[in-house]
């Protein structure tokens, strides 16, 4: 499931770090549990390489040193995992972690986590990427057993819509950081109206990319484990996991968004200089 915390136009983390002892977050053991560090090292790299491309597209003097630097900085892994710590002890609460520990510290567990990790960071390439797509687009409208599991996963942790709210939340809050830079003059209403009209296409890329990820990563698994996933998932603690995660992450997202509208907004300045 945490594989499938989706990129977003501006990918990112939190400029500002909550130090949190180790201690005041028991839950730091699940997060361990379902990789999350080494989900953050690859989200960090991802957003290095998407930090290149926005200066390409929107810096006016490009992939500068300087821009590098600021990218760096911005895509700080400590900062990004006592984020999603943070928010994910919070939104978790007093849920029990004990079966999600039991499942996930099992055998099956950890290979799910390490299938994830693995597709995660192979789909950074543009050519598996496409092919993924594709297979899944071969099965969309079949009777294949696996994509009917798969089917009932996204559904039953809704990460379809879950991850389409967090892209547009970024986005909006990217556009809020150009604005806030003083690099666009946009009311919120004018911020809204943009964001919105990519929501079909968000939706369509969303659902093809989550479908695309999870029947890759997913397809070594035995017969019955996407199953047995998905009837945990349709419990408290499962649904209270889902929830966290989505949060924890997001608040990730829209962060390092608003970070990243910033330092554009910012070297347009410098430029008209």
């Amino acid at each position: 499931m945490i594989g499938t915390m989706l990129r977003t136009a501006a990918t990112g983390v939190a400029l500002i770090a909550w130090s949190v002892p180790a201690w005041a977050t028991p839950t730091n053991d699940l997060l361990n549990a379902l990789g999350v560090p080494q989900i953050v090292d690859i989200m960090r790299e991802e957003g290095v390489e998407y930090g290149e491309t926005l200066a390409t597209d929107m810096v006016p003097s490009g992939v500068t040193a300087g821009w590098i630097a600021t990218v760096d900085r911005i895509y700080d892994e400590d900062r990004m995992l006592a984020t999603v710590q943070e928010v994910f002890a919070k939104e978790f609460g007093d849920a029990d972690t004990a079966p999600l520990l039991d499942f996930f510290g099992s055998q099956t567990g950890q290979q799910i986590v390490s299938l994830e990790l693995s597709a995660r960071n192979a789909m950074r390439e543009d050519e598996i990427e496409d092919a993924a797509r594709a297979a899944f687009l071969d099965l969309e409208g079949t009777d294949s057993a696996p994509l009917a599991a798969i089917t009932d996963f996204v559904e039953t942790n809704d990460l379809i819509e879950a991850n389409l709210v967090g892209a547009l939340n970024a986005n909006y809050m990217f556009y809020l950081g150009l604005v806030d830079g003083g690099a666009l003059n946009m009311s919120e209403a004018d911020i809204l109206t943009e964001v919105w009209s990519a929501e079909e296409e968000t939706r369509a890329d969303t659902r093809e990319w989550v479908f695309a990820f999870l029947l890759m990563a997913y397809r070594p698994l035995e017969d019955g484990v996407v199953e047995d996933y998905t009837e945990l998932s349709r419990t408290e603690a499962g649904r209270a996991l889902n929830r966290a995660l989505f949060a924890g992450f997001n608040k990730m997202y829209d962060d390092i968004s608003y970070a990243l509208g910033m330092a554009v907004a910012r070297q347009m300045q410098v430029q008209e200089l």
